[in-house]
């Protein structure tokens, strides 16, 4: 049996994302499985290496599985020709330069989202490494999460005829560090920093709206920095110069209108830390990460506007459960494992840095959109 051992750079992987999602949760998890199992009876066996700038940090990851590498030198890395591949997940200021060092070195390409700061560099970064011919990928994790599989299955399937609209709501509390520590990084919310909700969700709904309801043609964005001073991770206090939330409205070219409000100022009263309600003529879903419940036209209650009574219609009620037809990996895991099959075997992978780019610029346009307090069309970026 063949194994296919693929050498992967894993740069800022001590960061949270870096961590959990990429490195526990993906890639050991992965190699626990005993590799990616292919149709030829062959297997995809990732050889990562950490790298970072605290050997400590590096050195209780590497703890964490058998026979893991560990490097400060980057460079030493990118040199070395067993690394085929070059994952990113440092801060989003430093992304650009290291994802060019490593097209420049010959490496295929993966890194988290923002892919970029700005829409010129991230489309810049596409086109280095496409005239680079090496492949390249940007993290999308959310269109693998089990809500979202289980709502485009319904899509396929024409469940909701027409789709008229699509209402998101995102976030959650996260503590100002007064009482209770804060579960996020104090840079999310310094702007100098690159911190900010616009330039962290919009990314997101890019790719889940254009994949799921149709190209995004315009947007309509008011962001706000709710929470005016944080403490940091050494309690200190800071000023917040990036917004917590953003309320945004997009025009679909399919006709679509979707609403999404993302906070890290909200409390949680729905299903989930995320839903997503689509409507159409012949019924509507919500969906949340993991679950995904449906009305049909024909269950549909006939709501009378009386407010002088307690309501006669119980509304979470007439919804159904959508099946789980298949088993759901980490959404990390998932794609992960696509980007490897598409390196090692040359299967598609559509969810490359053109992909990154473009949810860079609905942020950037986002946030012009709140700086001119107008609707703002999306420009194509050419292949």
């Amino acid at each position: 049996m063949k194994t296919h051992r693929i050498g992967i750079i894993m740069n800022g992987v001590t960061g949270r994302m870096g961590t959990n999602q990429h490195y526990v949760r993906s890639i050991l998890a992965i190699r626990r499985q005993g590799g990616i199992r292919l149709p030829d009876g062959s297997v995809i066996l990732p050889e990562p290496v950490l790298v970072g700038r605290n050997e400590a940090k590096l050195s209780a990851l590497a703890a964490m599985g058998e026979g893991i590498r560990t490097s400060t030198d980057l460079e030493a890395e990118l040199a070395n020709p067993f690394n085929a591949i070059y994952f990113d997940a440092q801060t989003t200021g430093r992304r650009a330069e290291g994802v060019r060092r490593a097209v420049a070195a010959g490496k295929h390409v993966y890194c988290e989202k923002p892919s970029a700061v700005s829409t010129a560099e991230a489309y810049e970064i596409y086109q280095v490494a496409k005239k680079a011919g090496v492949k390249h990928g940007v993290v999308q994790d959310k269109l693998w999460l089990p809500g979202l599989v289980k709502l485009k299955s319904l899509i396929d399937a024409g469940f909701f005829g027409e789709i008229l609209s699509v209402r998101g709501e995102f976030g959650y509390w996260v503590f100002d560090g007064e009482v209770v520590r804060p579960q996020r990084p104090s840079w999310n919310y310094r702007k100098e920093e690159d911190g900010g909700i616009i330039v962290d969700m919009l990314c997101h709904w890019r790719y889940v709206l254009d994949n799921l309801f149709g190209k995004v043609k315009s947007v309509s964005c008011k962001g706000a920095t709710h929470l005016r001073q944080r403490r940091n991770e050494a309690g200190e206090v800071f000023k917040c110069t990036a917004d917590d939330s953003a309320y945004a409205t997009f025009e679909l070219e399919s006709g679509v209108v979707a609403q999404f409000n993302s906070s890290w100022c909200v409390r949680v009263r729905r299903d989930d830390l995320f839903t997503m309600q689509v409507d159409g003529t012949e019924g509507s879903a919500v969906a949340g990460l993991r679950d995904c419940v449906v009305q049909h036209a024909s269950a549909t209650p006939r709501c009378t506007w009386n407010p002088d009574i307690d309501s006669p219609v119980d509304f979470a009620d007439g919804w159904n459960r959508v099946p789980a037809y298949q088993e759901y990996d980490n959404a990390f895991k998932v794609q992960w494992e696509l980007f490897l099959k598409h390196v090692v075997l040359d299967e598609p992978f559509p969810w490359g840095l053109l992909e990154g780019a473009r949810g860079v610029q609905l942020a950037e346009l986002g946030l012009e959109s709140w700086a001119r307090r107008s609707w703002v069309d999306i420009p194509d970026l050419a292949v």
